[in-house]
């Protein structure tokens, strides 16, 4: 017991003397201040030391962090140090902002810390405050980098305002230095992720943009006038709507929410936009593609920002079209093709991107488009324009390469939506530049099927259509009906190109007779047959041996080495198999033996189909002789 009693006293006596040492502590930081403020008085501004710079921001972080930010801010509020505060004040904004910070938002101590927050920022020098501030939010720890930054934006605006001669400078600063810090947090992605804005980004963005609206309103207000000065502040507004539409609406994720009215990202983008409204640049930045800036005012910004600026504009065309934020400030008086041209390079910007959320915004800003249209109404002409070719190249690279099935599916509807709305001339252009292109048999095999439509819709209305039918046709099907490499094509590579083909070479031998050939294909038959169906011969009995004697060696090995467990490899076609099981290496190879005898079986219909109508026409010639 007299032990447990020892301890008790010992430890209350600890705590008493801990406490007495911090409150002599404490006493001791206010009255190092008061020492320093006393001996500052008495100075002249001009006659102020680095050494008393030091001391005084030693003094104040001592006080802030010992609990004594009420008597600072009776330092600070006493008239007699109005010079001082002036121009030593600025030194306590790191140690204000971290305490802020550390306080939770009911506690008085932080309620006293942003009181003197706020006097610093009336009574100090604006130019050094302003340095002191966004050192505070560049130095910014990740996970409290939005937390400060909207801790000092109120504080941050009313400095600039004060800065009359330097303020366009001044705001593109801030915004740069802002934004840059953060473009270092992840955009929210998901429904989850966006409602619990874990690091505050969405609520941060919104802050930023009411802080730019004094400014805004400014050069509204001095719209008319051509000083240099409101120039510039256009100017920086400008390139803080370019780089907020690069980021974070870029990669942002605008139809995760059930009511997409209340995502907070759609709202900044709204206001994004609505600031382009109100500085006279909406329209102008909407038609902005490609070389064709003349209708920026500003040529000298975009010959400076233009490769940055891609990603921005390309953007902001999605939020207009696909999304119809600010579409209501958008001139309707433009022809869906024009709209379309507009768009192209925006597109091409968009698919070449790999970030899942990019190539989607791509994907439907190319569909909203093309939907405005009319099938068979674009004129083949535009595909004299890069980007119209461009465009389709860059589809099948996402239908091919694209690792997300949703993204695959959406790239080959918009294909064929694209397909669609070009007139006659233009799918017969587009189908012969994608056979030349796709290096995909897949690929391929899709548009031989689209040329069969082609020219399964003109033997049926009639009309004299001479791009799928006759020479031109003929030339087109110069493409479809060849082997890359003769008989030593790889078949089983190639097998959907191959099957398209001779499905289309059976419907030409049934659907046009040699009388009237309209197609031209009984012109071109002998020629089909030596680079085609011969090879095509060759090729599959090279393949179906080279096949079943893998298949032989399989069973061979499995039997010499009594299980069918064993884990080894194979060559197929001059390459490597994965590893696998002989039982899977062996369904694999049956599969590829299935494959051959499908197109063997429909090559010997085609023939068949070509003797009986050749014989056909050679008896009707002999009947009539």
């Amino acid at each position: 017991m007299f032990l447990l009693y020892a301890y008790q006293y010992c430890t209350l006596k600890f705590m008493t003397e801990l406490l007495s040492q911090q409150q002599s502590e404490g006493i001791m930081a206010i009255d190092e201040l008061q020492a320093i403020v006393q001996r500052c008085q008495i100075l002249e501004e001009e006659n102020f030391r680095a050494e008393d710079f030091n001391l005084f921001q030693v003094a104040g972080q001592k006080c802030l962090e010992e609990g004594y930010a009420a008597q600072l801010l009776e330092v600070i509020q006493n008239e007699k140090n109005k010079v001082i505060v002036k121009n030593m004040g600025w030194n306590l904004v790191c140690p204000l902002v971290r305490c802020i910070l550390s306080y939770k938002q009911e506690d008085d101590k932080r309620e006293r810390c942003l009181k003197i927050l706020d006097q610093l920022v009336q009574l100090s020098n604006p130019k050094e405050l302003l340095l002191g501030v966004l050192e505070q939010i560049e130095q910014a720890p990740g996970e409290q980098i939005s937390e400060t930054i909207m801790l000092l934006l109120q504080p941050l605006q009313t400095v600039i305002l004060k800065l009359h001669g330097k303020k366009s400078y001044s705001v593109g600063l801030s915004l740069s230095t802002i934004l840059n810090r953060l473009s270092l947090l992840p955009v929210p992605y998901t429904k989850d992720q966006i409602q619990e804005d874990k690091l505050h980004l969405c609520q941060c963005c919104n802050a930023v943009v009411d802080f730019t609206k004094p400014f805004v309103d400014e050069v509204v207000k001095n719209m008319k006038t051509s000083e240099s000065g409101e120039r510039e502040l256009k100017e920086e507004l400008l390139k803080f709507c370019l780089k907020s539409l690069k980021y974070p609406l870029l990669t942002a994720q605008l139809d995760q929410l059930e009511d997409i009215e209340e995502h907070p990202l759609r709202h900044f983008a709204a206001e994004i936009l609505g600031i382009l409204s109100d500085i006279g640049e909406f329209t102008p930045a909407v038609f902005s593609h490609g070389s064709h800036s003349q209708n920026w005012d500003n040529h000298e910004f975009l010959d400076i920002d233009r490769n940055d600026s891609v990603d921005s504009l390309a953007c902001l065309s999605y939020l207009v079209f696909v999304q119809y934020i600010g579409i209501d400030c958008f001139p309707m008086i433009f022809s869906p093709s024009y709209l379309l041209q507009c768009n192209m390079l925006h597109v091409e910007v968009l698919l070449k991107r790999t970030e899942e959320s990019i190539l989607a915004k791509g994907l439907d800003l190319f569909e909203n488009c093309l939907l405005r249209m009319d099938n068979n109404s674009l004129l083949h002409q535009y595909l004299e324009f890069r980007n119209f070719i461009t465009a389709s190249q860059d589809l099948v690279k996402v239908m091919t390469l694209c690792p997300i099935e949703d993204l695959r599916k959406k790239s080959l509807n918009v294909l064929q939506l694209y397909i669609d709305k070009f007139d006659t001339e233009g799918k017969y252009t587009l189908f012969r530049c994608l056979l030349k292109t796709s290096n995909h048999a897949g690929v391929e095999g899709y548009v031989i099927q689209n040329i069969k439509n082609q020219i399964d819709l003109s033997l049926k209305r009639g009309q004299d259509n001479k791009w799928f039918t006759g020479h031109q046709l003929v030339s087109l099907l110069d493409e479809v009906f060849c082997l890359p490499e003769g008989a030593e094509t790889d078949l089983l590579q190639s097998s959907d190109r191959i099957m398209a083909a001779l499905n289309l070479l059976r419907y030409l031998v049934i659907k046009d007779n040699e009388h009237d050939n309209q197609t031209g294909v009984w012109t071109i038959l002998t020629k089909v047959t030596q680079n085609f169906l011969k090879p095509l011969h060759t090729g599959l009995n090279m393949s179906k041996a080279h096949y079943e004697a893998e298949i032989k060696n399989k069973k061979e090995n499995r039997r010499e080495s009594h299980t069918s467990n064993t884990v080894c490899s194979v060559t197929v076609s001059g390459e490597k198999m994965p590893n696998m099981s002989a039982e899977t290496q062996l369904q694999v190879l049956h599969s590829a033996l299935f494959t051959f005898d499908l197109i063997e079986s429909v090559l010997a219909r085609v023939e068949e189909l070509i003797e009986v109508k050749i014989k056909a026409v050679t008896d009707e010639n002999i009947g009539v002789k």
